[in-house]
């Protein structure tokens, strides 16, 4: 470690606080979508919000759309380690998004690698600084000249690259799985949409339809193949370490539960809940957090645990609670006005068309081959996440030495380094 360094942050970076976006101008559409701290992953990244994104129509210096690659931190509500710090953001359309004042966008020296520095961002070491440096009774706030304290580590350029090049090679990695595992998800529930919704199901051109409906399908209630599973557990009752699911651990419009906690975390009740259940998110259902579980554990008592009667009605199930029409009527019959609740006590009650066995039975089989690939995928990032979370301490701080690795750069930051050396030629 005779070449790394140790200095204040400020003397790398430099912090721009988001614009002042004024509240009259948020619109559910438009060209510019706004980025708050919950946009963020906890390990960095972007989060979309997919049609619940906050856009923003009012006038704004342009100096505040954000570019492909830029580095955000998080300035206000540090109550949680996932807030501290959001990471490097990975914009697919750049010029859209925009970052109010509750976010920060680093730029740096050449001295300091952008892909190293996200790293350092997101070690829990550096977290915890930032954490420190903040105040506020009820929200935390922090500032840049507070960050700019923070101490950091900096060993030559090609060896934040070598560091940067082992763990983003992970990050690329997880990231390749979250792709394939949104388009198994998207397979899966087009052909959901084709069968059930458009009626374009595996011999369709011979069946006979009654008043739009296919013969030998019926008109049930969801009840009639779908139950709650109210089956509550007292904390005291809970190992520590057992999976807690809450309803920020849901993900939204996505079946593939990809975070959770432990039961060590939670301070009250719970309910219980098995591999394969349908979770549905009852606060605000108009949030669409609806997933199927690949483990067993416990879950917030603001989640309506779904179990399907017989296995065959288990995809079909699921892709019509998680369906748009669907949403709509838990959300309009949903009670409260500050906290809506879904009612599944009106839910069940609600008449489907529902199809004859043998389609339910083909449906599931396809339905049991993607879900079983989605599952395998989640495993293998959650094994990658344990293996990267555990190097990037040791290779952040120097403790793990990278000078005699034969290390490969993996192709996405390969291809950034190359338009950089290109935009570097042509200066």
């Amino acid at each position: 470690m005779k070449d790394w360094f140790e200095m204040r942050l400020g003397k790398l970076v430099k912090i721009k606080h988001g614009f002042a976006f004024k509240g009259e101008y948020f619109s559910d559409r438009g060209d510019y979508i706004l980025l708050t701290p919950g946009n963020l992953n906890p390990k960095g990244g972007l989060k979309l919000k997919g049609d619940k994104e906050t856009y923003y129509n009012g006038d704004f210096p342009r100096a505040y759309i954000l570019a492909k690659g830029d580095l955000i931190v998080v300035m206000t509500d540090l109550t949680q380690d996932a807030s501290i710090l959001g990471g490097a953001i990975v914009i697919d359309r750049p010029n859209v998004y925009l970052h109010n004042q509750r976010l920060g966008l680093v730029s740096h020296t050449n001295e300091i690698d952008r892909r190293f520095l996200y790293q350092y961002f997101n070690w829990q070491f550096f977290r915890d600084q930032v954490k420190a440096s903040s105040n506020g009774a009820t929200v935390k706030h922090t500032s840049p000249s507070r960050i700019y304290q923070c101490r950091i580590f900096r060993p030559p350029v090609p060896t934040q690259r070598r560091v940067a090049a082992v763990l983003s090679g992970y990050d690329e990695l997880i990231e390749n799985n979250d792709r394939r595992i949104a388009l198994l998800e998207q397979a899966a529930a087009e052909t959901y949409r084709e069968w059930f919704v458009r009626l374009r199901f595996p011999g369709f051109e011979k069946m006979k339809f009654v008043k739009g409906v296919p013969n030998g399908w019926e008109v049930r209630t969801l009840a009639s193949f779908a139950s709650e599973i109210k089956k509550g557990v007292k904390k005291k009752d809970l190992a520590d370490d057992e999976k807690y699911i809450g309803l920020e651990h849901i993900p939204r419009r996505s079946i593939a539960i990809k975070e959770w906690a432990t039961a060590e975390t939670v301070d009250s009740n719970k309910l219980l809940f098995q591999e394969r259940d349908i979770l549905f998110g009852k606060i605000r259902p108009y949030l669409h957090k609806v997933a199927l579980a690949h483990f067993s554990g416990a879950c917030s008592s603001d989640t309506i645990v779904i179990r399907p009667i017989e296995k065959i009605y288990e995809g079909y199930l699921l892709f019509t609670v998680f369906s748009d029409t669907f949403i709509e009527l838990a959300t309009v019959a949903s009670k409260g006005t500050k906290m809506p609740r879904a009612d599944w006590g009106f839910l069940k009650k609600l008449e489907l068309t529902v199809p004859n066995r043998k389609l339910l039975e083909n449906y599931q089989a396809q339905f049991d081959a993607l879900f079983s690939q989605i599952v395998n995928l989640l495993r293998a990032n959650e094994v990658l996440t344990a293996s990267r979370d555990r190097l990037l301490p040791r290779l952040i701080s120097g403790k793990l030495s990278v000078e005699n690795l034969d290390i490969q750069f993996p192709p996405g930051m390969a291809e950034e380094l190359n338009a950089e050396s290109t935009t570097t030629a042509h200066a």
